[in-house]
């Protein structure tokens, strides 16, 4: 969804890193009280994208929200690396290919996932995001080359399971909004990839750098085709409080997880990010008057035990390799 996307789904061999020189065999230290607090921060901050979301769907289309978002990450990704001692050096990129692909398929998942956000319940939407680890370990064999363990394959059935739980085919609706919710996961889990095989070589700031000002650019081209001639609508008062927040929540909830990942495990993050889902709901209860659906949360704890099982086997596998 967001760019925390990476770090949530650092399951199935993906982990996050802090730039090229990165040690993969120093593992974090044991501070689950920090780590809970971090993923306080991370939670607080999803929730308030998905209603700035909603709020902006009356007012600006997905490619005008992820314009000024990108606008505004932009800016404040370039004072960092101007604040910085390598400077502007540090986005010389070796792999412009491997940022295009990601950047492309990030962008993809993102209006997919804003779209979402205004159509269906915000649950669901939450619900769905959590498969991205799922598509992560389906592909991560064919992309990466790494093996398809009994334990991704039960993962992967888990949250099948899950997702029909969710949508029920038959009996509830699967509308237009659910299917491109699913299809934003399929992108996000790419991003992830990509992002895998881009953080081997290059910093998170390069990283941060060439996605927020490629995908300004892909939003303007893609609202002019689909707006036509009319330029990009210029925030109002309003329009501009939503879309800051859009835009200092994505990076914050990026930046928290990564904090609470360097505080404790996986094993122990995993399941505090699964707190995402009663919690929005219960948001869009009380502000949307959404009802709060059951077999959404039994659905999710489903996908969620596929994704945790899998880390925790994950974490042997590696443990055993070392």
């Amino acid at each position: 969804m967001t760019d925390g996307a990476a770090a949530r789904s650092a399951g199935p061999g993906v982990k996050p890193s802090s730039g090229p020189s990165s040690d993969p065999s120093s593992g974090p230290s044991s501070e689950p009280g920090k780590a809970a607090l971090w993923m306080l921060g991370s939670l607080a901050s999803f929730t308030l994208m998905a209603i700035a979301g909603r709020e902006l769907a009356s007012d600006l289309n997905s490619f005008q929200i992820l314009f000024w978002r990108s606008v505004i990450g932009l800016a404040i990704v370039a004072c960092v690396i101007a604040a910085s001692r390598e400077g502007f050096a540090q986005i010389a990129t070796q792999r412009p290919d491997l940022h295009g692909v990601r950047n492309v398929f990030h962008f993809f998942g993102q209006n997919c996932w804003f779209y979402a956000v205004a159509t269906i319940p915000l649950a669901q939407v939450f619900a769905f995001e959590f498969t991205t680890p799922i598509w992560i370990a389906l592909l991560a064999p064919l992309a990466l080359g790494e093996p398809f363990t009994r334990f991704r394959m039960l993962a992967a059935a888990l949250g099948f399971v899950g997702v029909l739980i969710v949508v029920r085919p038959g009996v509830a609706e699967f509308g237009f909004g659910q299917g491109v919710a699913l299809v934003a996961a399929i992108g996000f889990a790419v991003n992830v990839i990509a992002t895998k095989k881009l953080s081997s070589i290059e910093g998170n700031l390069s990283i941060l750098f060439w996605m927020t000002a490629s995908q300004a650019v892909m939003a303007v081209v893609c609202d002019l085709v689909v707006s036509g001639s009319e330029a990009l609508p210029a925030p109002t008062a309003e329009t501009g409080f939503w879309v800051t927040i859009v835009a200092l929540c994505g990076l914050s909830a990026h930046y928290s997880i990564a904090a609470a990942l360097r505080c404790a495990d996986a094993t122990v993050v995993a399941p505090l990010d699964f707190f995402r889902l009663p919690v929005v709901a219960v948001a869009a209860a009380l502000l949307y008057a959404e009802a709060l659906d059951p077999f959404v949360f039994l659905g999710g704890a489903l996908i969620f035990l596929g994704n945790f099982l899998n880390i925790r086997a994950e974490k042997r596998r590696l443990a055993d390799a070392a």
